[in-house]
C-alpha cells in the first residue's frame, strides 16, 4: 500500500510540476518573443495579441483539463492498488 502512495504522489508532482513549468511558459516566455512575432496574423489579429486574448486563456482551460483527467485515472489505479492490498489481507486473515 505504501509503494501505491507513493507512486501516486510521486506522479501527482511530477504533473503538477509540468503543467505549471507549462503555464509560467505561456505566462512569462511567450509575451517576451510575442513581439518579435508582431507581423504574423492569426485570424486578422497580430500574434501578440491572439497570445494574450485568446491563446493563454485557451492554454490555461487545456492545462486544467489535463490535470483532471489525469488525475482522475491517478485516482483510479491508487483505488485498484488499494482493493488488491485489501482483497490480498481479507484472503491471508481467511487462511
Amino acid at each position: 500500500m505504501a509503494r501505491a502512495h507513493q507512486k501516486y504522489w510521486r506522479f501527482n508532482i511530477a504533473l503538477i510540476v509540468t503543467l505549471m513549468t507549462l503555464g509560467f511558459v505561456v505566462s512569462f516566455v511567450v509575451p517576451l518573443v510575442a513581439p518579435a512575432l508582431a507581423q504574423v496574423r492569426i485570424g486578422g489579429f497580430r500574434m501578440p495579441f491572439y497570445f494574450g486574448a485568446q491563446g493563454a486563456i485557451l492554454v490555461y482551460v487545456a492545462l486544467i483539463v489535463v490535470y483532471i483527467v489525469l488525475m482522475q485515472r491517478a485516482d483510479r489505479q491508487l483505488q485498484r492498488a488499494l482493493d488488491t492490498d485489501a482483497g490480498a489481507d481479507s484472503t491471508a486473515r481467511g487462511s
